[in-house]
């Protein structure tokens, strides 16, 4: 009997050794292939055909059953699913690659400077549409934390500089602008103009150009928007930054309707290849227009959710706290709405099935709206509202975080503002700031993004601020507030498989299984085994789309 067997099973052996292989398109072999399945399983090769991995296994185990119409040898290089920044602003840091780079300037004067020599230059990306409008000068990314000095600026040099042109520069976060004279006449602004969930900074009782929050967004409106074809180089710029970086797919918190039909016109079009998570800005016209047609899917392009703000960011102080802040007496930030409207808004998105995703810094902030949510999010339906920043939370909030109630954090946040948020927050409440493993126990996942440009796009930096705590400098030599630091397994979960489950895209993305789509890509770095400081000096070799190769390190 035993004889019987082994001749059936050699038999069997041998007739299936024979089969004709299965043709597929491309095979990568000998390599690290790290698919982030459920089991974190670790292998070697991958195949794929038509945009999809067929499937994943040892060198032997792929080149005995395929034969492809392309084979790389990947020479020991480590494959990872292509990553997904899960909260960033795509078309905005597209749009800011022809505005002034105002990131590291180290005092107000070099601001100054640096808008002088973009003044100089021949940027077209924000010109009159009309011969009334004014050709306006645009900036971002200054920070009075990293200055000498560390107070806001105001408008009196710009006013010197600049007397007849509009100047509009936005702080790192986008939650406060300085602009000068022309722009509030522009804009019809004087010493008695408020605001609700904002502020018009005074001094000795006149405007000093310091916009907050809703202030911000109230001049905002007034600069030429951009036409089609400079739309197009935004985003066509931003995805060949993204891609060379290992960025497969981008959450784009808050976007207008022209947007989204110019990234959808651009993927029908096969030039713009990166996918988007969009969420949508809840103006008059996204809500009427989505409210009306629903959802929005396609390979590409995903449309599922609206992006709202609770409050603003703890640099400008304009972050809602329950008490008030370290640094000011008497001031807790504020909202930048009123809560009826959040419990409206949240009320509609439950009755017409969108993904209410809310940015939320504070803690009262936060406290408001998982309170808000909590009234409509039930553990029979798959919702996954998300809570943006999730940066301050009271202690006894965490509990509310569950797999339908998901806090979608960037960890470079934590070791930009460690060097000043313990003087906003004192050195008991920031205990509970920036806590990434409190919240990751409690919501069972953690999706992880940069915020980029308010951030590097650089995703090693995420990786390497969530698992060593660290910036770019390596500082603090310990880490920051250790205790709170995701494994190097969370983190790439965080960046892959548990990002695309905040967009409701855990069956097409994330990790490199059968029937998924073939976005990974290739790095010349093991980030679950190397030095810490090998992570950033990681370099991706090949950015692969729907099994596309979509970029090549020079």
């Amino acid at each position: 009997m035993n004889k019987f067997v082994f001749v059936f099973t050699s038999l069997l052996l041998f007739s299936c050794s024979n089969q004709p292989k299965q043709e597929v398109d491309l095979i990568i072999d000998h390599a690290t292939v790290y698919t982030v399945d459920s089991l974190f399983t670790i292998t070697e090769a991958i195949a794929v055909k038509d945009g999809k991995i067929i499937e994943t296994g040892s060198n032997e185990l792929i080149n005995d059953k395929y034969t492809a119409k392309q084979t790389i040898d990947a020479e020991g290089k480590f494959i990872y699913p292509g990553f997904i920044d899960a909260h960033c602003h795509f078309y905005g840091y597209g749009k800011g690659l022809t505005e002034a780079n105002l990131v590291g300037t180290n005092s107000y004067n070099e601001v100054l400077e640096k808008v002088i020599e973009h003044s100089k230059l021949n940027s077209e990306f924000v010109k009159p549409t009309s011969l009334s409008e004014k050709l306006w000068l645009v900036g971002r990314g200054w920070d009075q934390n990293d200055w000498e000095k560390k107070e806001f600026p105001t408008k009196e040099k710009l006013d010197a500089i600049f007397p007849d042109v509009p100047v509009f520069l936005k702080r790192i976060d986008g939650h406060a602008a300085l602009v000068n004279q022309v722009v509030l006449d522009l804009a019809k602004l004087n010493n008695k103009t408020k605001i609700n969930g904002g502020e018009f900074i005074l001094q000795d009782g006149e405007l000093t150009g310091l916009l907050v929050d809703n202030a911000v967004d109230s001049v905002e409106k007034l600069i030429p928007k951009q036409n089609a074809d400079l739309i197009k180089r935004a985003l066509l710029n931003a995805q060949k930054n993204c891609l060379a970086m290992g960025l497969t797919t981008v959450d784009d918190a808050g976007l207008e309707k022209n947007i989204i039909d110019a990234i959808d016109k651009l993927h029908k079009e096969h030039e713009l290849k990166i996918r988007v998570y969009a969420m949508l800005t809840p103006t008059e016209e996204n809500l009427a227009h989505y409210l009306e047609h629903g959802k929005y899917k396609t390979d590409k392009l995903n449309i599922c959710s609206f992006k709202y703000y609770g409050d603003g960011a703890l640099g400008s102080r304009g972050a809602c706290l329950c008490k008030e802040y370290a640094d000011k007496a008497g001031w807790k930030g504020f909202l930048l709405s009123d809560i009826k409207y959040f419990e409206e808004q949240a009320k509609l998105m439950a009755q017409k099935g969108f993904q209410m995703n809310t940015h939320c810094i504070g803690d009262s902030a936060a406290r408001v709206i998982l309170n808000i949510y909590s009234k409509y999010l039930d553990d029979k339906k798959d919702m996954r509202w998300r809570i943006e920043h999730a940066q301050v939370i009271c202690e006894a909030d965490f509990t509310y975080f569950s797999k339908n109630c998901l806090p979608s954090v960037q960890p470079t946040h934590a070791t930009s503002d460690m060097y000043w948020a313990g003087d906003r927050l004192g050195n008991e409440r920031v205990k509970n700031a920036y806590a990434y493993k409190a919240l990751l126990k409690n919501a069972g996942s953690i999706p992880l993004g940069t915020d980029f440009p308010v951030e590097d796009i650089n995703p090693f930096k995420t990786f390497y601020a969530a698992v060593f705590r660290k910036d770019a400098k390596g500082l603090p030599d310990k880490g920051y507030q250790m205790e709170n630091a995701l494994s190097r397994e969370e983190t790439l979960r965080g960046m892959t498989s548990w990002a695309a489950y905040s967009n409701f895209e855990e069956k097409e993305k994330g990790s490199l299984e059968k029937g998924k789509f073939a976005d990974f890509i290739i790095v010349d770095t093991d980030l679950m085994k190397c030095n810490e400081g090998e992570v950033l000096k990681s370099k991706v070799i090949s950015t692969w789309i729907n099994g596309e190769k979509v970029f090549t390190l020079k």
